[in-house]
Formats: structure tokens, C-alpha cells, sequence
């Protein structure tokens, strides 16, 4: 258990195992399996990461996570080319 960066509620880590293919069909599974969850306060979508299993140390960032202004981060993919968004176009 961690402690909040505002120092008020601790933090907790959800670790879901699921099988895909490869380190691509990962990333996509964990963007729209966040993206559909993205409705609840309590989910940290810029903090998204996955990693393979037996290797918890080696974490993939899912979102860009940059500062977009007003508190918000940016829900593109790492290393996107562009601006950063804070929403998602369609």
C-alpha cells in the first residue's frame, strides 16, 4: 500500500492476467480495457502500464500521460507523433 501524492487516501494496483499474443495485442487489450472503465474517478488511466509475465519490473506505459492543462493528461499511445489529446478523436 502506497500513499496518495495528495497524502489523503492510500493507493492500490489492480494486476489483471490475461493471454494475447504478442506485446502489441497487450497494449491494445489494456487501451480499450481502460478506456471502457474510464467512467470511474478511482481509475488512473495516464498510470496504465502492463508487463509480461515473470517480469513485473518491466512495465510498458499504455497512455502518453503528458499535462494537457486543467489537471488532465493526454490518452494518446507513448511516443505518439502530434499534439497531445485529451480526449480521443473519432
Amino acid at each position: 500500500m502506497t500513499t496518495s501524492d495528495d497524502g489523503e487516501r492510500p493507493r492500490y494496483v489492480v494486476h489483471l492476467t490475461v493471454r494475447v499474443a504478442d506485446l502489441a495485442a497487450a497494449h491494445l487489450l489494456a487501451r480499450t480495457v481502460s478506456r471502457s472503465l474510464a467512467f470511474l474517478p478511482e481509475l488512473v488511466l495516464g498510470e496504465t502500464t502492463l508487463s509480461e509475465e515473470g517480469l513485473p519490473g518491466v512495465q510498458h506505459q499504455v497512455f502518453c500521460d503528458r499535462l494537457v492543462g486543467n489537471g488532465r493528461r493526454c490518452v494518446l499511445r507513448p511516443e505518439h507523433h502530434g499534439d497531445c489529446a485529451r480526449r480521443l478523436l473519432r
